[in-house]
């Protein structure tokens, strides 16, 4: 009698780690189809994403609540640290300098993934209990540009410092890179250069005010 319980024990061990590895290769189904339509540059949204895991859409949604959790999950690790993106201008003390390449880095870094960046705006829009799940890169790049002034602006007049940092959220921006190309029709590389100058017009007025 007692082999036969543990005989049963066994089995039913062994079904629900057989049911814990299935999950498991589910879910990374789901994230790497997430993946590949982001680096394709394709659409990204639920439907094809299952399809792509070759899972029903309903499964998807059992391992992930809403598209931006799922996007954010997928994206995890494909931004560098603010500190290694600004590597190359690391030597450099001008905040404009640095403002102007945080910009670049980050509104390229959209372009080449914007199918995925569109359809978490769109997401958290319609659903604004989910805009958590929106990574936020942009202020840890702004955060680390403008470092230099820490000692300066920030101590001198900490509001002045606060606001622009809010200035610089609005540029350095995935809804400021959509209103210059869809809107104001500019291509890419054109939108994000405007983009690049009103950030560091933003900074410089702030390091040379006005008398």
């Amino acid at each position: 009698m007692a082999v036969d319980e543990r005989g049963g024990a066994g089995m039913a061990n062994q079904a629900g780690a057989g049911r814990t590895n299935q999950k498991l290769r589910t879910r990374t189904a789901i994230l790497a189809a997430a993946r590949e339509l982001i680096e394709a540059g394709s659409e990204v949204a639920m439907p094809a994403i299952a399809r792509a895991a070759l899972v029903s859409e309903a499964t998807a949604y059992r391992y992930f609540p809403d598209l931006p959790s799922l996007i954010s999950e997928a994206l995890a690790g494909a931004w560098l640290p603010p500190a290694e993106a600004l590597a190359p201008v690391a030597g450099s003390a001008d905040p404009a300098e640095r403002i102007a390449f945080a910009c670049d880095y980050l509104l390229r870094g959209i372009l080449a993934r914007q199918g995925s960046v569109r359809a978490m705006i769109a997401a958290t829009i319609t659903r604004p209990e989910t805009v958590a799940a929106r990574p936020g890169i942009r202020f840890g790049l702004i955060d680390e540009a403008l470092r230099p002034m820490e000692d300066t602006l920030g101590a001198a007049d900490p509001d002045a410092f606060a606001q622009l940092k809010r200035g610089l959220a609005v540029v350095v921006s995935a809804e400021a890179l959509f209103v210059l190309t869809d809107l104001c029709g500019l291509e890419a590389d054109e939108a994000v250069a405007s983009a690049v100058r009103t950030a560091v017009a933003l900074t410089r007025a702030a390091t040379h005010p006005a008398a």
